[in-house]
């Protein structure tokens, strides 16, 4: 498989026929007795996983070679210092970021020549990040993002689900979609994993360049550019078992995401939480 960044000195690349988790492969090699052959931005894929999760405990089921699981190992440094942990939360909305642009450009290049107009000023397909970390096509979960602290506290590694080719009896639930179902074809999936990649490496590069800061990254500013959620009327299930249910107005500059509580006005900030848009 050929992959951009396996050619960078300090980046590593392995595809897997299978793997039961890419993220328990890859958390393994980054924490074992060949930790040091396993740099930062080093890579793990397959077309074939068996045992992938998502987050508060779900599974992710996929059809073999229907869909890819990507792990990426980042072990962020700036100025020769580790970057401190509390800078870390930022990661998994970085690689929702990463993952929306790519399937946007994805979504985009097979719009290319004649396309149907759009309907009240909406593009043809809406591809946006839902907080924190999940992909939506027109509403429908085309992505999810599981990022896993490494036991040192000196890193992450980032897994993401990607439906590339399922149809419609393949998907998971009655929420989800695949790219094949939204441009009409089966894509490129070495094409879909570069564009991913690139982009995370991007995003990564000048976060870490800015010392963790979001704001002069330029990272708060993309979250807010692709993420759906603000704007919503949402309901947010708490991880005390409490639901929050108002409009998601903002995102601070640790990502959390600022909602009006429809009962009462006050402005509340969620780091995390189970998010559901209300259509109502």
């Amino acid at each position: 498989m050929e992959f951009p960044l396996s050619r960078d000195a300090g980046a590593r690349f392995e595809y897997l026929a299978e793997a039961g988790s890419t993220n328990d492969v890859l958390v393994a090699h980054a924490t074992g007795a060949d930790a040091a052959a396993w740099p930062d931005l080093s890579v793990v894929v397959t077309d074939n996983q068996t045992r992938g999760r998502g987050r508060l405990g779900r599974t992710w089921l996929a059809p073999t070679g229907k869909s890819l699981a990507i792990s990426v190992l980042l072990r962020p440094v700036h100025a020769g210092t580790p970057l401190p942990v509390d800078h870390f939360g930022w990661f998994p909305l970085l690689a929702g970021t990463a993952m929306t642009r790519a399937v946007r450009e994805v979504v985009d290049a097979s719009l290319a020549g004649p396309a149907p107009e759009p309907e009240e000023g909406h593009p043809v397909h809406e591809v946006t990040l839902k907080w924190p970390n999940d992909v939506l096509i027109d509403g429908y979960k085309v992505s999810g993002i599981l990022s896993e602290l490494l036991p040192d506290a000196r890193g992450l590694v980032i897994g993401a689900g990607l439906n590339v080719s399922l149809d419609e009896h393949d998907l998971p639930t009655l929420t989800s979609t695949s790219l094949m179902l939204v441009i009409g074809s089966a894509p490129d999936p070495d094409a879909v994993l570069a564009r991913y990649l690139t982009e995370l490496r991007g995003l990564t590069g000048a976060f870490l360049a800015a010392g963790g800061d979001p704001v002069r990254s330029g990272l708060l500013a993309a979250v807010r550019e692709v993420c759906g959620t603000l704007g919503a009327t949402v309901r947010v299930q708490l991880p005390g078992g409490d639901d929050l249910v108002g409009v998601a107005i903002d995102l601070d500059r640790d990502g959390r995401l600022i909602i009006e509580d429809q009962a009462n006005g006050e402005l509340q900030a969620v780091a995390a939480g189970d998010v559901t848009h209300l259509r109502y």
